[in-house]
């Protein structure tokens, strides 16, 4: 069954579109308004916003290509998830986990959402059991 319902494509619709309002309420004002100009900000934060903003266009796309744009949310999925089991976890686990860091766990805790509407079985189907495009095909292959 490779069939996704049209209630998941709401749901993946409504998630890019929450992203899509946050980033607009958290990453653009900042460049926007900012009292420095955007290339004076240091570099590692300038990164940060170009990677949210290119991430912002992407799932601007999702709402209107909600299965094309998978591998998007995908990406957010799995970075989020890395970054929770790698760094608050075994903080939380050792005891030595503070509230200073709670605002990002909270933040990025949200990827439970992602989880949720992520349509398993359509992606089970197309990225893990469909076989990959080949390397190289013979009628690709480049001869002289």
């Amino acid at each position: 069954m490779n069939e996704v319902s049209k209630y998941q494509i709401y749901a993946l619709r409504a998630m890019y579109l929450l992203v899509v309002i946050g980033l607009s309420l958290t990453v653009w004002p900042s460049v926007f308004t900012a009292e420095k100009p955007f290339a004076s900000w240091g570099s590692a934060q300038t990164v940060q916003t170009s990677m949210m903003g290119a991430f912002w266009l992407l799932c601007a796309l999702g709402i209107r290509y909600p299965l094309q744009m998978l591998p998007i949310l995908m990406w957010e999925l799995i970075w989020k998830t890395i970054w929770l089991v790698t760094v608050p976890l075994p903080l939380y686990l050792n005891g030595t986990f503070t509230d200073k860091l709670m605002p990002n766990v909270i933040a990025i805790g949200m990827v439970v959402l992602v989880y949720l509407v992520m349509p398993w079985s359509y992606v089970w189907q197309n990225y893990v059991k469909q076989p990959g495009t080949p390397w190289l095909s013979p009628k690709s292959a480049v001869t002289k």
